[in-house]
């Protein structure tokens, strides 16, 4: 199953076995259709061809560069005016926000281009003038921005084996440079895997050991859970941040990962409530 449908059915799935999900999904359930047979059409190609993979990350940088990001704007700008239509059919708040989104991105009064590179290296200076400039919130600028880049590069990885960076022992992804998501935990030994916040992909990392600070005093390394979920919450109380993972040893883990983050945002306000911040 293509990787946009097995998103939508994980979350349709959600809704109709837990009435607790039915008010959040529709919206990320309309995205995703929006998305699906238009994963090739958000006007970013990723050209990795005769790039010497061990040389790039030899020293800890990711495969993918903003200079690896090839921009279409006028098949971008499309895809962004048809998201942000999405958007409103769903959205109760914020119309006004995404009708001047709409009208800068038509009139060309905004250049979507630079700001992907700007997302991919987290730079925040470049998104927040544009949300200045047009009046409207960062984060929803941000959300939408990302939202091509995310479908783009998760394409890309998804070309790329599991085995791919046997070296690898950063905090951030390998293929992208993003930081992880989430985590899961899986085999016999519940061997440890980072799930990357913009392309899913995963990798390898220490089981005792904080990915936001790289801290493995164990003493400082907690986790909880809530109820009898496959997700937990781990804690690091030396940078009082935390990570969900997930116990893939525990069965009833189909959904992918990025859809286990929306169903299990329970556990955000829970962690946030105990006063420790997303590793992100």
């Amino acid at each position: 199953m293509p990787i946009t449908e097995t998103k939508i059915y994980a979350l349709q799935q959600a809704a109709a076995t837990s009435p607790e999900y039915a008010a959040i999904t529709p919206l990320f359930v309309a995205v995703y259709n929006y998305l699906q047979g238009r994963e090739g059409l958000t006007g970013i190609t990723i050209d990795l061809a005769g790039c010497n993979r061990a040389e790039r990350t030899a020293n800890g940088f990711p495969l993918i560069s903003p200079a690896d990001l090839f921009i279409d704007r006028e098949m971008l700008i499309g895809f962004l005016l048809g998201l942000v239509k999405v958007l409103q059919q769903q959205g109760k708040e914020g119309d006004e926000a995404l009708e001047r989104i709409s009208r800068a991105l038509s009139a060309g009064e905004i250049d979507p281009a630079p700001l992907l590179p700007a997302i991919l290296e987290r730079r925040r200076a470049p998104l927040d003038e544009v949300s200045l400039l047009l009046d409207v919130p960062a984060p929803l600028m941000e959300y939408i921005f990302e939202i091509p880049l995310k479908t783009a590069l998760e394409q890309c990885a998804a070309d790329i084996t599991e085995d791919a960076f046997p070296n690898w022992q950063e905090n951030v992804c390998p293929l992208c440079g993003s930081r992880p998501a989430m985590a899961e935990l899986s085999g016999d030994e519940g061997r440890r895997r980072l799930s990357c916040s913009a392309c899913s992909y995963s990798w390898p990392f220490k089981r005792i050991k904080c990915p936001s600070c790289g801290c493995e005093d164990a003493e400082k390394l907690s986790y909880f859970t809530a109820g009898e979920g496959v997700t937990r919450v781990d804690t690091c109380r030396g940078c009082s941040r935390y990570i969900k993972t997930r116990d893939a040893r525990k069965g009833g883990c189909e959904a992918p990962l990025e859809v286990e983050d929306l169903l299990t945002i329970h556990l955000d306000l829970l962690a946030t409530r105990e006063g420790f911040e997303r590793g992100k």
